[in-house]
């Protein structure tokens, strides 16, 4: 697909000065990010902000990730190439996106409809085959396709759902925002046949993930 000049560029630029300049060393991640074209994920009044540092708005309440967390999240699951891969979460779909070039298949759920109808329209602008979108509650993961190698939510729960950590498979690993509206932490959870350990790393800020196993419809309106 053409692209402006000028998108490539601040693409080239967001990698370089956003990721490589931090704690992102993963080649495939980088590599990814300098392929995929986040504008067209993003809505035309705020694509002029496409490569900046930060969120920004895509409709329901809901936000396309900033940049480097995208990066930072896709090099927390460690993919090699050959995994099957459950996104919690699908929003505009450029996590997808990202993920698409970097695992050899990814399921993806999304809350909200019109969102997963616009991912669905932009992944298919980029020729994208092994990309899956359903529309359905994230809390109970997707059977049917379990187990899988890695699970990445994009949305903040309360608790790890224990259908995801179910629908994981042996040494796989899901990573995850963990906490209320004041407060959240990426967490990574492995799985070593029946048991699970798990690490807590950086504060991020994310929209709350809903569902049977997540937050309740407004339950932040007054947290």
């Amino acid at each position: 697909m053409a692209e402006k000049g000028s998108y490539e560029a601040n693409r080239l630029r967001m990698v370089e000065e956003q990721f490589v300049r931090r704690d992102i060393t993963d080649k495939r991640v980088l590599d990814a990010m300098r392929k995929v074209p986040r504008h067209i994920f993003v809505p035309e009044e705020h694509r002029h902000l496409a490569y900046s540092d930060c969120p920004l708005p895509i409709g329901q309440n809901q936000t396309i990730s900033q940049p480097y967390i995208v990066a930072l999240m896709t090099q927390m699951l460690a993919l090699k190439g050959d995994e099957v891969v459950l996104e919690i979460g699908t929003g505009s779909g450029y996590q997808a996106a990202v993920l698409s070039l970097v695992a050899k298949e990814v399921y993806t759920i999304e809350r909200y409809e019109i969102l997963a109808q616009r991912a669905l329209e932009s992944i298919k602008q980029l020729d994208v085959k092994n990309v899956t979108v359903q529309v359905g509650d994230g809390t109970l993961g997707w059977p049917e396709h379990a187990p899988y190698d890695a699970i990445l939510a994009t949305a903040a729960a309360p608790n790890v759902p224990q259908p995801l950590l179910d629908q994981l498979a042996d040494g796989g690993r899901l990573v995850i925002p963990v906490g209320g509206r004041i407060g959240q932490y990426l967490e990574s959870w492995f799985r070593e046949g029946d048991k699970f350990r798990h690490e807590q790393t950086v504060a991020v800020a994310f929209v709350p993930l809903l569902g049977k196993h997540g937050w309740k419809d407004n339950a932040w309106d007054w947290l």
